[in-house]
């Protein structure tokens, strides 16, 4: 203890940087020390039975209460904000996700990577930052990932080394471990925002414009079959969030997802999730068999959180087939690509179909693709939106109706640009009209969505 005393107050005396680090180090090194030393007295002498059946914000007390006692008896050197900051580092450690649960707590934070015990990364408006807090080795990454699946019912050893889970918020959670990633057991999580993003957010973030959210709600409302397309954090279920809250409240909505993120504002919503086998392999419920299902219970409109596989051609077949106006998914870098992973995943479910076929229910069922693409700055922003127009020959034929135009990036290195129209009126305008909606008449002119 001397020695932590007596680092803590020599800190910062000596002007050498290097020195400084060195102690800085020294003290984190005995913080986290102290953390695991109260953790294992607390786990001897603090009663789990007294913790069952108290709520979150009670158990947390209790164990703070403990960990404070704790300190008291053994630690009286321990005070003020150092004792606070134990404290709380126990009762997460007790509790919760360990080193990692002040992050998840961080509302600017929207995603945390632990590539070893050191290593320990997040994600803050789309940038990428590396952590000051630690795990103490691999075995402490490992008694994390075991409280993470052990309340699913999910196993996670060498015969099974990855595993995707949710956390109770809806985080969703990926583990890999040794021998699959040799280096050291891997945790990615995904926070689950409870405040999802309005359409208003995501103009005021810059990802689109007003007059292009207001064609996108048009197209919506008229019932265009839309798939959202982009990369991996690219904002998809943010977008296809935002769209839904254009669909009428008189709509019965099927949404199909795995695993469940959307929260739609409707009042008559049901919503599916797909379920992954059980430890023997069995009772697995695929995307596919919920899309099948779907079609019998009377959706006005189905909404597919991430179209992945099988479900592909599923999918296609229910918007071809009087639900217009479904909502999807699917990670891709261009329009062009998305239409080529539909593709794709319908030739590798293995369905007897020739080319032209699966291209003829594509080019018949999408109506508009929204590309999303993440900046160089972190920002997330509608690059593309395309209009499927039909068939030539063997080729789908698209065309772009909008289009963000990267003009540079300024001094603060952010992106700067405008979003423009191509000149070109989509062929589905007609049911605008029909529908009584009246867009702007330039809003498809080439810088017709510029000016929002």
């Amino acid at each position: 203890m001397s020695q932590f005393t007596w680092q803590t107050r020599k800190s910062g005396s000596d002007g050498a940087p290097d020195r400084v680090a060195e102690r800085k180090a020294q003290s984190t090194e005995a913080v986290n020390e102290l953390k695991f030393t109260l953790h294992q007295r607390l786990i001897e002498e603090l009663d789990p039975s007294k913790l069952q059946g108290l709520e979150s914000d009670q158990a947390r007390e209790a164990v703070e209460a403990a960990a404070r006692s704790l300190i008291a008896q053994e630690m009286p050197g321990i005070v003020g904000a150092v004792r606070d900051e134990l404290v709380a580092a126990v009762a997460d450690e007790v509790l919760g996700l360990g080193p990692i649960e002040g992050l998840l707590k961080d509302a600017e934070i929207s995603e945390v990577m632990v590539n070893d015990a050191e290593q320990i990364y997040y994600e803050k408006e789309g940038r990428l930052y590396l952590s000051s807090v630690r795990f103490r080795d691999h075995a402490h990454i490992m008694r994390i990932v075991e409280r993470i699946v052990a309340p699913l019912g999910r196993r996670v050893d060498e015969s099974s080394p990855m595993v995707d889970a949710r956390l109770t918020d809806g985080s969703r959670v990926n583990v890999v471990i040794p021998p699959v990633a040799p280096k050291s057991p891997t945790i990615t999580i995904r926070k689950f925002r409870a405040d999802k993003m309005t359409i208003e957010d995501l103009i005021a973030a810059g990802s689109l414009t007003r007059d292009l959210a207001e064609f996108l709600r048009a197209c919506v409302q008229v019932r265009l079959n839309i798939l959202i397309s982009g990369g991996t954090g690219t904002g998809k279920t943010t977008m296809l969030n935002a769209l839904s809250s254009f669909i009428p409240d008189t709509e019965r909505i099927l949404t199909i997802e795995d695993p469940t993120e959307l929260r739609l504002q409707q009042g008559h919503v049901v919503s599916l999730e797909a379920r992954p086998p059980s430890l023997e392999g069995k009772g697995e419920i695929t995307q596919r068999d919920l899309v099948r299902n779907s079609l019998r219970m009377r959706p006005d409109r189905i909404i597919i959180g991430e179209v992945r596989g099988a479900e592909a051609f599923d999918m296609l077949q229910a918007m071809n087939t009087g639900h217009e106006g479904s909502l999807g998914t699917v990670h891709a870098n261009s329009p062009r690509d998305a239409l080529a992973r539909l593709e794709s995943m319908i030739l590798m479910a293995g369905l007897d179909l020739p080319i032209r076929a699966i291209r003829e229910q594509i080019s018949s069922a999408i109506h508009v693709v929204i590309q999303i693409a993440r900046l160089s700055d972190g920002t997330r922003k509608i690059t593309h939106v395309s209009e499927i127009v039909g068939m030539e020959g063997q080729v789908v034929t698209m065309q772009d109706l909008f289009r963000f135009v990267q003009r540079g990036i300024d001094s603060d290195g952010r992106v700067s640009g405008a979003f423009q129209g191509t000149g070109l009126r989509p062929a589905f305008a007609e049911k605008f009209d029909i529908a009584g909606i009246h867009l702007p008449p330039d809003l498809f002119a080439v810088a017709g969505a510029a000016g929002a």
